[in-house]
């Protein structure tokens, strides 16, 4: 059997189960060599199973939770000695997931031989921890650096016992963990850290991009006892943990470490970061003795997976909005001087710049690019602090699901009239193999100024619109924010078959567009919804239905006009990837009220939690084309 039916080539059997005591900081020669012995198994399975995501084309991270097994393996010792534990890995850096799967694994939740469908749609292997839909998870990640301030809550419900969470260089730098440390130290609670300092994230080194940054000094400022150690000198480690333990108290050890230590391609890099490449998975595993064909056997019969569907109204060749918009904003700093555009603009990353598109920027105008860490909440601050004076701008990215956590921050920035560009790529759910924690669904949290300000939500459906957009209001002032999606999406095309959006195309913000007229009913869409919604509209309206559809590019304000050309027709319907329950269907019909216009009304939405996998995410929440035509059928009635 070959590929994801192959059995599990590792021997998990030769597992040794092993009982720590923490009173004894000293490891005995039998416990040495059987940790050693399980460390290495684990990590082998790890590089093995995560590769498989390399393989279908997926994704994923490979390095962190490779990292972590040393002390995985003195935890779940620790676990099997005694009961004065809170018996979970509470990790706050949910793209190691493959610590959970595999633990749950061993536990007999799953068969190991499931591991090989690692965030295969439908294998309930997202990329982060969901708790109620993977057996044996026994809790959800949520996004980066949020455990931390809830573990303290589980340590408050379990005063009796010792609670242990897995941190990461990375996921510290979020100011919740600031706030964590705080309440730890202040209510003396029983949480204990184990953080790898791997001094590795996506964009780069913190060590680099975030000068000063010591997790050490950071958090024995806040009060906790800190122990130092390397993190691959396993009697070190477990001395360390052996001393938190001890101590009566909050504390944490600091595993110092390069990432992904002994698997050569990828050791010490950012590529460490994310999912290991098949031909580096069979090298290592290769080199640990493995015959080469037990890893080719699986890795080069796992194939990617995709929906076809040849789309009409839009092209073949297709765009990366969210790299485009960073080559938009260069178009328009090409314009200025270097020493204008440095008085002028100010480019903040938050460690995402590389899927963000503000790496072009970086690269081709470092006069205005600030490098930063995973600081969502004061990196817009500041780049709001910069847009103060009316005649600045400051420029802010990161992914959409990450907008929830700047809504303060966003009002903040209204009251003192800042100018601030928003770039939120990931929006939606295309090709979300993070799954439901990363879905980037509730956009218009960011309108949520009062009625006597403005605000404006930009979704570009194609590569030249978002150019066009963003070269139309980047010097506009106050709030804008530009949505962008993960995946790639075609250049809309006119019923002849040229483009939509030519060389002649001018954006007009709070202007709805015409794609086609239609006496039957319209169909109103954005983004990455409307090649979608044109290849239903012009499906239907082949078999006779005359159904017209609008794009609707600024979200969330009424074009008079355009409400009441769809208004007076027989139905509207709504389609977009946001959520159905906050996003623009769910205001479309309160408008049309407000003018007396009363069509038949529908909405299409995200509404329910992912599928993982990639393009199957769209079909899983019934956005697809059939699924619009079947809605458009049922409101023609």
């Amino acid at each position: 059997m070959a590929g994801t039916e192959a059995k599990f080539p590792i021997d998990m059997s030769k597992l040794q189960k092993l009982k720590l005591d923490p009173t004894k900081p000293q490891l005995t020669p039998e416990q040495k060599s059987a940790l050693k012995n399980n460390i290495q198994i684990m990590r082998d399975a790890i590089v093995l199973f995560t590769a498989t995501g390399a393989a279908r084309g997926v994704s994923g991270h490979t390095g962190g939770a490779y990292d972590t097994v040393p002390e995985v393996n003195m935890l779940l010792s620790l676990f099997n000695y005694s009961d004065n534990y809170v018996p979970i890995l509470f990790d706050e850096a949910g793209h190691r997931v493959a610590t959970q799967y595999l633990v749950s694994a061993l536990e007999g939740h799953i068969p190991f031989e499931h591991l090989l469908h690692y965030r295969e749609a439908n294998s309930k292997l997202p990329g982060h921890p969901e708790l109620g839909l993977t057996p044996g998870v026994k809790f959800s990640s949520g996004r980066l650096g949020h455990i931390w301030p809830w573990v303290n809550g589980i340590a408050l419900a379990n005063r009796d016992k010792t609670v242990f969470m897995l941190g990461s260089d990375g996921s510290q730098q979020e100011g919740n963990d600031a706030e964590a440390a705080r309440l730890a130290v202040a209510q003396n609670l029983n949480v204990k850290l184990i953080i790898d300092d791997n001094d590795v994230t996506i964009a780069g080194h913190p060590s680099q991009y975030l000068k000063g940054y010591d997790l050490t000094k950071t958090l024995e400022g806040h009060g906790l006892k800190v122990v130092t150690v390397q993190g691959e000198d396993i009697d070190a480690l477990w001395a360390g943990l052996c001393a938190i333990i001890a101590h009566n108290g909050p504390a944490a050890v600091v595993c110092k470490r390069k990432m992904a230590p002994g698997v050569a391609d990828i050791e010490g890099t950012t590529h460490g970061h994310d999912v290991i490449p098949v031909k580096s998975a069979i090298k290592y595993l290769t080199s640990r003795g493995y015959p080469e064909e037990m890893a080719t056997n699986i890795l080069n019969n796992i194939k990617p997976n995709s929906v076809p569907y040849l789309y009409i109204g839009s092209t073949k060749e297709v765009g990366a909005n969210r790299v485009v918009f960073g080559e938009a904003v260069n178009s328009v700093l090409d314009k200025l001087s270097k020493e204008e555009a440095a008085k002028k603009v100010m480019v903040i990353d938050s460690d995402l710049e590389g899927s963000t598109g503000l790496k072009a920027i970086h690269q081709k105008h470092p006069e205005v690019f600030i490098p930063s860490g995973i600081m969502e909440r004061g990196n817009f601050s500041a780049a709001a602090g910069f847009g103060f004076d009316k005649d600045k701008f400051g420029v802010f990215s990161t992914f959409s699901a990450f907008l929830e956590m700047v809504v303060s921050e966003i009002t903040m920035a209204r009251l003192n009239f800042c100018n601030v560009l928003c770039h939120f790529s990931h929006s939606g759910v295309d090709e979300m193999a993070d799954n439901t924690c990363h879905f980037g669904i509730n956009s218009f949290f960011a309108d949520n100024g009062l009625a006597d300000t403005q605000s404006w939500l930009y979704f570009p459906a194609d590569p030249a619109q978002m150019t066009a957009i963003v070269q139309r209001v980047f010097f506009d002032r106050g709030l804008r924010f530009v949505f962008s999606t993960r995946s790639k999406v075609p250049w809309i095309l006119k019923e002849d078959g040229s483009r939509f959006y030519d060389e002649n195309y001018e954006f007009v913000p709070g202007k709805d567009e015409v794609i086609a007229e239609g006496t039957d009913g319209y169909v109103v869409s954005y983004g990455d919804m409307l090649y979608r919604s044109w290849d239903a509209v012009l499906r239907v309206r082949k078999e006779g239905l005359n159904v017209g559809l609008i794009n609707k590019p600024t979200l969330n304000l009424v074009d008079e006009q355009a409400i009441r050309k769809v208004g007076t027709s027989p139905f509207v319907l709504v389609v977009e990837s946001l959520n159905q329950k906050t996003g623009l269907g769910s205001k479309f019909g309160t408008w049309l009220l407000e003018r007396q216009l009363t069509p038949r009304y529908g909405y299409m939405g995200t509404n329910k939690e992912g599928c993982g996998g990639l393009t199957e995410q769209i079909p899983h929440q019934g956005l697809d084309p059939q699924s619009i035509i079947l809605k458009i059928r049922q409101l023609a009635q």
